[in-house]
């Protein structure tokens, strides 16, 4: 189990930094995996202890034999990660040190070709985090009208030719494994457009992940929830690997370090409240040797914040300070 989700976590450099500043206590590491992410924080840190929330089971189970020699100081909890109050509540946390997202499907998923994630490997046509889970990628591939799949492929995986790719879907029902879809997809886009770009199916792939497990709808209330559990000082962090994602990254962010929509020549009247300062106002990168080691690192993109004692930016509707 452990060799199936040893791959190399994703600025894991970049990451153990950012949490050496975080008083020592619980770090959530909200979308465990393997457990790389975790492992690197718990050897670098000996006053810090780990919370992994996964709705992967075979997730977990590898991660508690990777992370067995520090077994007094990790807890696990299997549920989505917006269940991070239930999560805490389940182990008797009352508040944290610090949050990390590593969003997007992990490498051992993408690599089990029966978990149906792969354009590459010959699976089902299924696409869930939870295996537990009743809906899944069969579902959208074969029962969204035509118009929904154009939808949800440009939103969801800015894809230039989603009505094309959506057509073939629906012309080639059913769709019943990943190499048939892969091949729909691919015969779908001109042939000059698949020279570049990488695999031409992997938008599509992306975009009917981030469908069937809810990706982008439940984020914002993870961060939320996250900033909320975490202590002044303590900071959370985003490794996204999808344009969506990091924009709502940036802008649950922006919302939480007291952004307003009031003109900047009059005082704030919204009531916005400061609770982190920006630590990285710019979105961090993989550096050009990681993106050559980790395939994985190459569309990566990291926004941090800590959070702070709550900072008024303005006065009240009231008029009061």
């Amino acid at each position: 189990m452990t060799d199936l989700f040893e791959h190399d976590p994703v600025m894991v450099d970049e990451i153990t930094a950012i949490f050496d500043a975080v008083p020592a206590g619980t770090v959530i590491d909200a979308t465990l995996g393997g457990g790389g992410h975790s492992h690197a924080l718990l050897t670098r840190r000996h006053d810090i202890s780990i919370l992994g929330i996964d709705q992967d089971a075979d997730a977990i189970a590898a991660a508690l034999e990777r992370l067995a020699e520090f077994a007094d100081r990790v807890r696990t909890s299997r549920r989505r990660f917006d269940e991070i109050p239930e999560a805490m509540a389940e182990h008797g946390i009352t508040e944290v040190s610090g949050a990390l997202f590593d969003l997007g499907v992990s490498s051992p998923q993408l690599d089990r070709a029966e978990r149906g994630f792969s354009y590459r490997n010959d699976g089902p046509v299924d696409m869930r985090m939870d295996d537990e889970q009743q809906w899944s990628a069969h579902d959208v591939v074969n029962g969204y009208e035509r118009d929904e799949l154009v939808r949800i492929i440009r939103q969801h995986g800015d894809e230039r030719f989603a009505k094309r790719i959506a057509d073939a879907i629906v012309g080639a029902r059913p769709v019943e494994s990943t190499t048939q879809l892969a091949e729909i997809v691919t015969a779908a886009i001109p042939a000059a457009a698949r020279r570049t770009g990488g695999h031409p199916a992997k938008r599509t792939f992306q975009a009917i992940r981030i469908e069937v497990n809810s990706e982008l709808d439940v984020l914002p209330t993870a961060l939320d929830q996250a900033i909320e559990a975490t202590v002044p000082g303590g900071r959370i962090a985003v490794l996204s690997y999808h344009s969506g994602e990091d924009r709502i990254a940036k802008q649950r962010f922006s919302l939480a370090a007291g952004a307003c929509d009031c003109p900047h020549d009059l005082p704030c009247v919204c009531g916005a409240v400061q609770t982190v300062r920006v630590v990285r106002g710019v979105a961090k990168r993989a550096t050009p040797d990681e993106q050559t080691r980790n395939r994985r690192s190459t569309s990566a993109l990291l926004r941090v914040v800590e959070k702070t004692e709550p900072i008024p930016k303005g006065i009240g509707p009231s008029g009061a300070a």
